[in-house]
């Protein structure tokens, strides 16, 4: 089809011009969505009030959740929650199974698995490192903060 009939509209809804109104709207919502879960991570993840955050359909929200940041709520969640748990784990004396219940893992269990999966070692072993920085808390929390883009590296390579 060409420029002409699309009006110069390519897939992901940029135009020539930039990003369509109703592309910025969704990533408006979605943004609004994104904050909601940032500000009740340690609840159980609501799918149905995160839509209704976003205005959308359950099934939309997640696939236009996924195809605006690149990951899914649930796994945004974990990322979160295991983001605060590196933070808790630094700065506090509290139990691994304190700071899994505390950022919202109802499971040590899975809290363990999920840690190790995205940091690449268990929360014993992330403590255990002891990493204190004499820098400023943007920049520890910037340095310390799980990729988005990928899980821990396998140890070995497999």
């Amino acid at each position: 089809m060409s420029s002409a009939l699309t009006g110069g509209w390519h897939p992901g809804g940029y135009c020539e011009q930039g990003m369509t109104q109703a592309v910025e709207e969704i990533n408006r919502r979605m943004l609004r969505a994104r904050d909601a879960i940032d500000r009740t991570y340690a609840q159980p993840l609501d799918i149905h009030n995160l839509a209704a955050v976003a205005y959308v359909s359950e099934a939309h929200f997640i696939r236009t959740f996924k195809w605006t940041f690149g990951e899914t709520p649930h796994r945004y969640l974990q990322r979160r929650r295991v983001e605060r748990a590196m933070f808790l784990l630094r700065e506090s004396q509290r139990s691994v199974t304190d700071v899994c219940l505390d950022v919202g893992f109802g499971s040590l269990g899975t809290f363990s698995r999920t840690f190790r999966d995205i940091v690449g070692v268990t929360p014993t072993e992330y403590r255990g490192r002891g990493i204190v920085m004499a820098v400023p808390m943007c920049f520890s929390m910037t340095w310390t903060r799980p990729s988005s883009f990928g899980e821990a590296r396998p140890k070995n390579g497999a």
